[in-house]
């Protein structure tokens, strides 16, 4: 299987954020069968739903993988047990989120697994570092601008560069 490009969304509001995030930008570059391409900043963003939880640290890579989607689906949920993830309520906190946010251009419509991601066109922490790595991306038959555009900034701030 030839290498696929596939955009990865992670955020973490618990047991140091900023340190989860980092520390899983590092295992995403040692993935089988993939290597790393790029690698967003991080930002600030409060949660979406439940209010009652710290804001969140986000970012987003772009990753060439010859996984399939649902091998590297695996892989990403395979790092959040590694974390100590616990799925305790809808959009509520949480150690490490890796959400697979597109591959290639495929569209994906399974129980396990949606690509493009359902909700990525209205969240400014995917969108806004999404453009950050791949501003010409163009998917959902749109320009990422395009997209940019119709979201509000929802209070995300990018984070100095450490």
């Amino acid at each position: 299987m030839a290498f696929q490009l596939a955009y990865i969304g992670l955020g973490s509001n618990l047991e140091s954020p900023v340190e989860q995030v980092r520390q899983a930008l590092n295992e995403l570059a040692t993935l089988p069968l993939s290597r790393l391409t790029a690698a967003s900043s991080l930002y600030a963003s409060r949660p979406v739903g439940p209010q009652d939880q710290p804001d969140f640290i986000n970012a987003v890579v772009a990753l060439e993988t010859r996984l399939s989607p649902l091998a590297l689906l695996d892989q990403l949920q395979a790092l959040e047990q590694q974390h100590r993830r616990r799925r305790q309520r809808h959009w509520g906190p949480r150690t490490l989120d890796l959400d697979l946010l597109l591959y290639a251009n495929d569209q994906i419509n399974s129980s396990r697994l949606r690509v493009p991601h359902p909700q990525m066109t209205a969240r400014a922490f995917v969108l806004l570092p999404l453009s950050e790595i791949a501003p010409s991306l163009n998917f959902l038959q749109q320009p990422l601008s395009a997209w940019l555009e119709r979201v509000e900034k929802q209070g995300l701030e990018r984070l100095p560069d450490a």
